[in-house]
């Protein structure tokens, strides 16, 4: 009798689990995601009632299917439009939602719910949104013993805040200064890093940005060589030379404008 009883529980226990996947769902800002769901074992899910959910929500639907229509009344605000079953392959078992137009709000955990079959299933969806990062030459600093070369990286439109690495052509990471983050209204960021490199015998640096919850990274490289460095210096020089001249020049209008005050500063 016991075992029987064992047996028993194991069933219900099967029935009340629909399949979902084991690992988390990844949806990138824009674009449209199928949310899996099957019903098992696989049965006709054309007539049957079923309730996606996020418990996090008030309301919490997202979207309720019920005798062959979607009830929109139930669905909370911020999914209206973007949310639609695969009716096609209902008959199938196959009860997954498709989500349009991912925003960064939608992450979290689905409920895949089917109330006649006690059969549910949660989904987790981690919403991401990469760029390729980009490098120029800042400056030169003149404060080390050597000349260093000023380089920024910046790279914009990523979610979640993704974080920013240096690596210089040994596969050595180079120490820089506090990332800058700017957050903007659609909640994507723009992250910013600037480092100051000496010529070595590595002068070739990577600026790598990543993003481990959604397992991507972005890099681009640039090498600094002899050339580029004295190119740089030079230009340097002439933008002097060019600010002096321009000073002259704009203190040579004055002294016409008044010429008296400027033969007064003569005399």
């Amino acid at each position: 009798m016991k075992l029987l009883m064992s047996t028993v529980t194991v069933v219900l226990l099967l029935r009340e689990t629909s399949a979902g996947p084991s690992q988390p769902t990844v949806a990138t800002i824009g674009a449209d995601i199928i949310l899996p769901c099957r019903l098992s074992p696989a049965a006709d899910a054309s007539d049957v009632t079923v309730e996606w959910s996020r418990p996090d929500l008030i309301p919490r639907f997202v979207h309720v299917w019920r005798d062959g229509f979607e009830l929109e009344s139930k669905k909370h605000s911020s999914y209206k439009g973007r949310t639609t079953l695969l009716v096609d392959d209902l008959n199938s078992g196959d009860i997954s939602l498709k989500l349009s137009r991912v925003k960064a709000s939608d992450g979290g955990t689905y409920r895949c719910y089917v109330p006649s079959l006690h059969q549910v299933s949660s989904v987790e969806l981690v919403v991401g949104a990469v760029s390729s990062p980009e490098i120029i030459l800042a400056g030169i600093d003149r404060s080390l013993q050597t000349t260093g070369v000023v380089l920024t990286c910046k790279s914009g439109g990523w979610y979640p805040e993704p974080e920013v690495l240096w690596v210089d052509g040994d596969g050595q990471v180079v120490s820089a200064g506090p990332t800058e983050t700017l957050r903007s209204p659609d909640d994507l960021y723009t992250v910013s890093s600037r480092v100051t490199v000496e010529k070595r015998h590595s002068n070739t640096f990577t600026c790598r940005v990543q993003q481990k919850n959604i397992n991507q990274t972005r890099e681009t490289h640039i090498r600094i060589t002899a050339l580029w460095l004295q190119l740089l210096l030079l230009l340097l020089l002439l933008l002097l030379l060019l600010l002096l001249l321009l000073l002259r020049w704009f203190n040579g209008i004055d002294c016409r404008i008044s010429s008296t005050s400027c033969l007064s500063d003569l005399i």
